[in-house]
């Protein structure tokens, strides 16, 4: 039913609802349907992140940085950060400023993490406001 509901086979593309059902299977220890709640991940199908929603795409960028849900990817991450931080997110701020600061996923730039842990901090995010404390 899922890859109907994501494959046009004589129903209206329901991608939501087709992550929906892909969990439940997952969550019964379906291994496919595992697979295809990864690539969901993976593509942002049906997920918050492929609705907009600011956490969402910060929390995608968490799956990839991790590697939960999905394949292991410290650019993925990185683009889902960077993306959730333009949209104000301060977690995500946090987070573009670490991969910065250490170069993990991205080039080093000092000068780039300062700017992110100022956007995060400014937002009240306490342990970015740390890490600006650190810096000075």
């Amino acid at each position: 039913m899922p890859h109907v509901l994501r494959k046009w086979l004589g129903t209206l593309i329901d991608e939501k609802e087709a992550f929906n059902l892909y969990q439940k299977a997952a969550d019964l220890g379906n291994s496919n349907r595992i697979n295809n709640l990864g690539q969901c991940h993976s593509y942002s199908i049906g997920t918050e992140a492929d609705l907009g929603n600011v956490y969402g795409i910060s929390s995608l960028g968490d799956c990839y940085y991790n590697g939960i849900g999905t394949y292991f990817s410290k650019q993925k991450a990185f683009e889902s950060y960077l993306m959730a931080a333009n949209l104000d997110d301060d977690y995500a701020q946090y987070n573009v400023a670490n991969m910065y600061k250490i170069g993990d996923g991205v080039k080093k730039d000092l000068n780039l993490a300062i700017y992110w842990y100022n956007k995060s901090a400014g937002q009240g995010y306490l342990v970015a406001q740390n890490k600006l404390y650190e810096l000075s």
